[in-house]
């Protein structure tokens, strides 16, 4: 399991066009940001953080239930941290999401599920707002937005709270149950 370190270092790597996690070893991750979304200080090094850390903890916490394979949870909690600290402000698309019932107020970390007619999928609350939320996709598949756009696993989107749910009522049907005697 990929534990962090405070020898990690965030830097953006020009011929890739892409913000970068040097984690030593020979191994560098590459986040799934755009650089138009980053926020300034991303175009420069950067060290990992005690709040890196601490968001790379509850983050990874939270993507341990859902099935995933080790590399893709390490994955997802890597693009999460990255989004969490870099991504810029932006507002929310909450249209391309369906109204859901009740006054749902997430933190941090919880899984939400969002819906709309072509779509139903899981998502990680990444940064809390007072009316809404950023939050990445949690599925291998893709949620649809529109017939022709759509979120990928790990890409972040602003989304109003009234649009969301909680997730665990909705995935307990996927897991196991342990039956004590």
């Amino acid at each position: 399991m990929l534990k962090p370190s405070d020898t990690w270092i965030w830097y953006m790597d020009e011929n890739e066009g892409s913000l970068m996690l040097d984690l030593g070893d020979e191994m560098v991750f590459k986040t799934n940001l755009s650089p138009k979304l980053l926020v300034d200080c991303a175009m420069g090094q950067n060290n990992f953080t005690v709040d890196d850390a601490s968001a790379f903890q509850t983050f990874r916490d939270q993507i341990s239930i859902l099935g995933l394979s080790e590399p893709r949870q390490a994955e997802l909690t890597l693009y999460c941290v990255a989004a969490k600290r870099f991504h810029k402000p932006v507002q929310p698309k909450s249209w391309f999401f369906d109204h859901q019932n009740g006054n749902y107020q997430p933190q941090e970390g919880d899984l939400v599920r969002l819906v709309n007619q072509h779509s139903e999928g899981f998502f990680i609350v990444l940064e809390v707002g007072e009316s809404a939320s950023l939050c990445a996709l949690v599925d291998l598949e893709s949620f649809s937005l529109t017939p022709c756009k759509g979120v990928q696993f790990g890409q972040s989107i602003k989304v109003m709270h009234d649009r969301m749910a909680c997730a665990h009522q909705f995935m307990r049907i996927n897991q196991p149950i342990a039956l004590v005697g």
